[in-house]
């Protein structure tokens, strides 16, 4: 198994939310890269954010963002050993 184009899409938009503050969401505008939105696109319908086009993380998303920031953080890590 390896991460799909669209999967790292997804990825790295869930790290654009903030960890530290749950109620900030973030909007993705229909001039964005089609690959962002459809990463958005997909964590909405996987039930991660609360909007199609951004919004807000759910519960499941929350606890997604803290995974992929530690695996970010592992990885950012060990790139740059």
């Amino acid at each position: 198994m390896s991460f799909k184009p669209s999967s790292i899409e997804a990825l790295n938009l869930l790290l654009q939310f903030d960890r530290a503050n749950q109620g900030s969401g973030i909007k993705v505008h229909s001039n964005a890269r089609p690959e962002v939105i459809a990463a958005c696109e997909l964590l909405f319908a996987k039930g991660l954010i609360d909007q199609a086009d951004g919004g807000f993380l759910t519960d499941a998303g929350f606890e997604a963002l803290l995974h992929v920031q530690v695996l970010a953080s592992l990885l950012n890590e060990h790139a740059s050993a």
